[in-house]
Parts: structure tokens; sequence; C-alpha cells
């Protein structure tokens, strides 16, 4: 049972910091809003999802393998590295100063 849940984790945790990744980038696409689109709640909402479940993946891991444990945890760490450097840069760089 607890392989089970750790593979559903893994690929939660994957499949959400990718989402998240992708709302960001689609931010590029369009103009800067007032207040916060559904993008934004899309992103807040996998991030949190992620705090849950990174922490169900490392309880179910099984550590005797880390090769096997080690590569969902730095794919999705590798995606969120990436979704929160771009937000900065799309926030305060690209966005800076436009209408």
């Amino acid at each position: 049972m607890p392989l089970t849940i750790n593979r559903f984790a893994a690929r939660a945790m994957i499949l959400l910091a990718l989402l998240a990744l992708l709302t960001v980038i689609s931010g590029y696409f369009q103009k800067p809003q007032p207040d916060e689109g559904t993008g934004a709640h899309l992103f807040q909402l996998s991030v949190v999802a992620l705090m849950i479940l990174i922490p169900l993946f490392a309880a179910t891991a099984n550590w005797a393998e880390p090769k096997k444990q080690i590569a969902p945890l730095a794919i999705t760490g590798g995606a969120l590295l990436l979704a929160f450097g771009a937000l900065y840069y799309l926030e305060h760089v690209f966005w800076a100063g436009r209408p």
C-alpha cells in the first residue's frame, strides 16, 4: 500500500509542479491585470497542494533505493525553481513599466 501512495504522490508532485510552471508561462502571453486572475489562483493552489504531497511522498518513500526517490523530487524542485524564477521575472522585469 505505501508503494502505491508513493507512486501517486510522485506523479502528482510532478504534475502540480509543471502546472505551476505552465500557469506562470501563460502570464507572458497576457497583459497585466489589476487583480489576480485564474492563473494566479491555479499557481497558488498547486503550490499549496505540493506542500501536502512532498511530505507524503517522503514519508512513504523506500529510502533503501534512493535513486528512485530522488528523481521525482529533483524534477519537482527544478520545475518549481523555474516557476518561481519566471514569476519573479514576470512581475518585476517583464511587466515593469507596462500599463
